[in-house]
């Protein structure tokens, strides 16, 4: 009887009901009826999950995606796909169709970088991105990221990873922790912390504080209260640290600037493999 009732309403009705859900729960409402089957697949619905500005994202792919429905074009642009050069890769989460953005290593402002004694760039099997930068070796490390809010999907909570690797000839990059910072224009500082590069084990830790002595105590003195984060994996062989987070409100656009920076320490330093900046909805 129900299944009935649902068949008399309108395909763009329901189309228009399940717009208002989720794109899981539409994929799942096909099995109620047919008439669900047939809104559940409809372009008019799959194009309100698509973010306003899908036609300029598909502008900017440097591999155009196939498609021969709007629900194959939202699958499509859940997978990471790079834009702008590949010097960005954009996809969109599937549970919510929220925008998310990593700016390659290219796209961000890291200190020193265009000086091949301090730096190194090159291509990378295991990055999905044009191209890596790697620390040889300096007293300090220095790296922003911009991003603008009228990229992101809008009243939305967004995190923002640094995403990295350690070489094995790495060195200096745990001796004090690194400041982190998120700051939206207009706004007063929304987040700011410190982090460590590298876990380190306790066998390292001893030797650093017999080669050291108390210079480690001195110089973490210098660096601001936080509460000393530390990479994790990812499920695609690189680590991350979140830098912080932000609420991207429908204010208007403004620029969101994202650093780590390791300044105050002055020893040598070298090994951070860096792939880039990811800003994604933050999981609740």
């Amino acid at each position: 009887m129900e299944g009935e009732c649902f068949n008399k309403l309108p395909e763009g009705c329901v189309s228009t009901i399940l717009s208002f859900t989720s794109p899981p729960y539409a994929c799942k409402s096909s099995v109620v009826c047919p008439m669900f089957r047939a809104a559940a697949e409809s372009d008019v619905l799959w194009e309100r999950f698509l973010p306003a500005d899908y036609r300029h994202i598909l502008s900017r792919l440097v591999q155009p995606l196939m498609f021969s429905s709007r629900k194959e074009q939202f699958l499509g642009l859940c997978s990471p796909n790079l834009i702008d050069g590949g010097n960005k890769s954009f996809k969109l989460d599937k549970w919510s169709g929220k925008k998310s953005y990593i700016l390659s290593a290219r796209e961000l402002s890291i200190a020193w970088a265009h000086d091949p004694k301090y730096w190194s760039w090159r291509s990378t099997p295991g990055s999905r991105l044009s191209q890596v930068a790697e620390l040889k070796t300096m007293s300090w490390v220095q790296i922003n990221g911009k991003i603008r809010t009228q990229m992101l999907s809008p009243n939305t909570k967004y995190s923002v990873y640094l995403l990295m690797k350690i070489s094995n000839r790495a060195f200096g990059l745990d001796l004090i922790p690194s400041e982190i910072s998120v700051d939206v224009s207009n706004r007063t500082q929304v987040c700011n912390g410190t982090a460590y590069l590298i876990c380190g084990d306790n066998k390292k830790k001893e030797m650093e504080r017999l080669f050291y002595g108390n210079r480690k105590e001195m110089l973490k003195s210098r660096v601001i209260e936080g509460d000393g984060r530390v990479p994790y994996e990812r499920g695609d062989g690189w680590m991350e640290i979140e830098l912080g987070d932000f609420f991207n409100g429908d204010q208007g656009d403004e620029e969101v600037t994202m650093s780590l920076r390791e300044v105050k320490g002055q020893n040598l330093k070298g090994g951070l493999i860096i792939e880039g900046i990811e800003v994604r909805p933050k999981c609740i």
